[in-house]
């Protein structure tokens, strides 16, 4: 499957609350995200047919193997840029939300080059 945008938030959100719940419906991520029931059926059918998640008898969300590492990536991109913008000086939130847009257009070795730096200097 492809990786987009969307893809990845989906993915993303599904690892975040499963940190934070003990299991993850739909009606969680549509709360996280605020997008309708409906919009987050169609993308957990589609994620589901393209095996990046599971959904088991009782609509509990997992993610496959292969979600998980899409998942890890991004936040992993997602923690890095919003602490490099805010050790720039850049406000909490708006590094977060800068961080959501970059880390899905940044290239591996342009990421990669941050990552280091911030390992070296933070």
């Amino acid at each position: 499957m492809k990786s987009s945008e969307s893809v990845e938030n989906y993915l993303e959100t599904i690892l975040i609350l499963s940190q934070k719940l003990p299991v993850v419906r739909s009606i969680d991520i549509a709360n996280e995200l605020n997008y309708k029931k409906s919009s987050i059926s169609v993308a957990m059918k589609n994620l589901r047919q393209n095996g990046m998640i599971t959904v088991n008898e009782s609509g509990f969300i997992s993610l496959t193997e292969s979600g998980r590492e899409v998942a890890d990536m991004i936040y992993e991109r997602h923690k890095i840029l919003s602490r490099c913008l805010e050790s720039l000086g850049v406000d909490k939130n708006i590094a977060a939300e800068d961080a959501c847009r970059i880390e899905h257009v940044i290239s591996r070795e342009s990421f990669d080059a941050i990552k280091k730096h911030m390992h070296k200097h933070l």
